[in-house]
């Protein structure tokens, strides 16, 4: 069985910084392309940051030179950090990932959420 379990949200003032991870957990598992979504009180989910297998990465363009994306494969582990907050940034962060399980076809999986609240 898979689980993405998301760590690191929080309240933090404008212009602060957050680092958010995100660990696949399960055996045998290959994971391709990861990605962190967020979703704002009132609004759709939107894609915010995304990492291929070989580490390309690609960003919305309201995060780009602020976020950055990262991810450690030995550690089935996705990062995203987040510098210069701004107060729309405050949304729940959700982690991505397709991911095969003991050699079977890949699947998405979502994780459940974590709090990210930039406030003064």
């Amino acid at each position: 069985q898979v689980q993405l379990v998301e760590s690191g949200g929080g309240l933090v003032q404008p212009g602060g910084s957050l680092r958010l991870s995100c660990a696949a957990s399960g055996s045998t598992l290959r994971i391709n392309t990861m990605a962190w979504y967020r979703q704002a009180p009132g609004k759709q989910r939107e894609l915010v940051a995304v990492i291929s297998s070989s580490g390309s990465t690609s960003y919305t363009s309201s995060v780009k030179g602020r976020f950055t994306i990262s991810r450690d494969n030995a550690k089935n582990t996705v990062y995203l950090q987040m510098n210069s907050l701004k107060l729309e940034d405050t949304a729940v962060y959700y982690c991505n990932a397709d991911i095969s399980y003991m050699y079977t076809t890949y699947k998405n999986y979502w994780g459940q959420g974590t709090q990210v609240t930039v406030s003064s």
